[in-house]
Formats: C-alpha cells, structure tokens, sequence
C-alpha cells in the first residue's frame, strides 16, 4: 500500500497487521501534492493500493482533483480516497464521489465520526463500483456493525442537515483561529478539516505543556516545529487563543 507522508497514522498500521508493506511517498514543505509528482511516485513504486486522504490527516490539506485523477492514471491498482473530513471542505468543492462512475479501481470513504459527532458508534460508509461492493461482502468481518449501530447510523443520515448543523460554526472557529495565528507569530496551514496544523513553535513539548497548565489542551503530533488544535465553541476558541497569546513558543 502507498500513501504520501505524513498521513493518517493507522494506514501503515493496518497495512501491517494485514501481511502487506507500506511505502510512503513525498509531499511538498507545506505538505501539498501536485499531480505530476504524485503521478511519477506512484508509477514508480506500483503499489496494489493507493490511499489518499483528501483533506489529509493530520495536516488538514486539501487534495485536489486532479492529484487522484493523475494518481488513478498512474496505477492499476486500486485508489481509495478517505474523505473523513469532507464535510469541513468549502461548499463549492467537488468530492471524489463525483469521479466515481468511469473508475471502476477507485473507492470512496467517509465517516461519521468527524462531522456527525458519532464517534463512538465507530461507523464509516464506502462508495465504490458494484464489482468492488461485491468483492468487499466476501471479506468483511462477519459481525463489523450490530444492528443497533445500523439503525443509529440509517436515522443520522435520514436527519443529516440538523447532525450537520454545527459543522458552519466549526468552519468558523477554524477560520478564526488560522486568521489569528499570524499576528501571534505562527504560521497555519492550509486546512479543510476541523482542525488547524501550524508551524514557528520552537519547542513542540513546552507549548503544549503550558498550553495545558492553562486549562487548554491540543495536540503535538510529532511534526518538527508544529502543534494541532481543533476548533470549537467561540468560547473554546477565545480561551485557546487567549492561552497562546500568553505563551512564548520558545517556551
């Protein structure tokens, strides 16, 4: 399986645990993919499977589509989009579900874990052709969903405009707080998820301690120089953001 790094952490893992081998292609500094470097990476290493995340995890960068056109071209192996996150994508936005019908190797994912609040039914759905539909009955875990969890996911979608109806006020929050960063004296990605990445913290470990000491607590994902927060309520914005005005990053 080929993923490009960094990405969503249970990729290699599962790959693992399943008898493959994960290889791990390049994204750009700002952890970008363009479509000719993604296509060359992926027809090198010809992978039986290509897993995009788009917007990617943990970073929270868009992948355009163009980049898994080019990827889907470059391979005959399967392509599997994880769109996770889509719902925090900007409105005008095209999914990858609309590529779907003249690709017959590529799949779609999404979850209700992220944008309906449901993550502890651990519930996701998939999208692909019928063929790919029929090859998955064969080898899914006989008792994956219970009933209950069925039925709880069936009325969530049924009423998916008013389980969505927070996911505006996020968008807002993480706009907010990536407008912000800059005159704090960070630098945020680019982000279409309910999260915002950003740079210029000298010491990872520090901040998030002191953030922590101030009642405010993020993540430190292990990227050089970067810390993660999820946005919230205004008030949990104000209070993370009030928090790290406090705080020398050299901290």
């Amino acid at each position: 399986m080929f993923g490009f790094a960094p990405t969503y952490s249970m990729y290699p893992l599962l790959t693992r645990a399943t008898g493959g081998q994960w290889v791990a292609g390049e994204r750009g500094h700002d952890f970008t993919i363009d479509a000719a470097s993604a296509a060359a990476q992926v027809a090198q290493a010809q992978p039986d499977v290509v897993m995009l995340c788009a917007p990617n995890n943990p970073t929270g960068t868009p992948l355009p589509l163009d980049v898994i056109e080019a990827v889907y071209e470059a391979t005959t192996g399967m392509v599997i989009v994880d769109e996770a996150y889509w719902e925090f994508a900007p409105r005008e936005e095209r999914s990858a579900l609309t590529m779907l019908a003249d690709r017959p190797r590529m799949a779609v994912s999404r979850t209700m874990s992220k944008a309906f609040a449901f993550a502890g039914a651990r519930v996701g759905y998939l999208a692909a052709d019928a063929a790919v539909i029929d090859a998955l009955r064969l080898v899914r875990l006989p008792y994956h969903l219970s009933a209950l969890t069925q039925a709880a996911a069936s009325a969530a979608l049924r009423h998916a405009e008013t389980m969505l109806a927070t996911v505006d006020d996020i968008v807002v929050q993480r706009d907010r707080i990536s407008a912000t960063l800059p005159a704090l004296g960070y630098d945020p990605y680019e982000s279409w998820t309910n999260f915002v990445l950003f740079s210029g913290v000298e010491d990872p470990g520090a901040t998030w301690r002191a953030l922590y000491e101030r009642g405010v607590l993020i993540r430190d994902i292990g990227l050089p120089h970067c810390l993660r927060v999820t946005a919230g309520t205004e008030d949990e914005t104000s209070a993370f953001l009030d928090a790290l005005a406090s705080v020398d990053s050299a901290s």
